[in-house]
């Protein structure tokens, strides 16, 4: 995660890459994050104007660290329950939902699954989805102002290499066979 400030616009941007999930009260900071088949959650309180987002690449998983931040349900869990730390509360919870692009195709149906499994995931927790834009074939960049709601994307057409790369070398770890019990790694 990486915080600057803007000088186009004179706000803190923070930068969300994969994995990451950040919550803030402050009307001055901007979350911003790209995505290719990614999904960001973006959730807030409008009373408290508490709210934050996260950027994920795979509905579910099991992993250790970092790692298990790149999945649906570990990043709406901690996005969630960090702002209800921050003085949100649930009962006012809504949400935007971006990305879930067919960007690379390798990855064709990630970015569908992605957006179902959030979809449904806000049902059952009760959060209604007040907007956003998923799914076509482009990446896109997003700012988000969690203190106000507003959401500002922009098309980025033909993925970056970056991001493009960061993708699958999550999904291939996500993929990758566990190690037999009784195969011996060494370091």
């Amino acid at each position: 995660m990486r915080k600057f400030r803007n000088p186009r616009d004179g706000f803190l941007h923070v930068q969300l890459t994969l994995g990451d999930t950040y919550v803030t009260q402050n009307p001055e900071e901007v979350l911003t994050t790209i995505l290719g088949s990614c999904i960001a959650a973006c959730i807030r309180d409008p009373v408290s104007g508490v709210g934050g987002m996260n950027h994920f690449l795979l509905p579910d998983g099991t992993a250790g660290d970092r790692e298990a931040r790149c999945y649906g349900v570990n990043a709406m869990e901690l996005l969630i329950n960090d702002i209800l730390k921050h003085g949100g509360d649930r009962r006012r919870l809504e949400a935007k939902l971006f990305g879930g692009g067919n960007v690379v195709s390798a990855l064709t149906d990630v970015g569908s699954r992605n957006y179902a499994f959030a979809r449904q995931f806000l049902n059952d927790e009760g959060i209604p989805i007040v907007g956003g834009d998923v799914g076509g074939d482009s990446a896109r960049r997003i700012q988000y102002m969690p203190f106000s709601g507003r959401a500002r994307q922009a098309l980025v057409k033909g993925a970056e290499p970056k991001l493009v790369e960061e993708e699958l070398t999550a999904l291939h770890k996500k993929t990758k066979p566990a190690a037999a019990a009784d195969d011996v790694e060494f370091f």
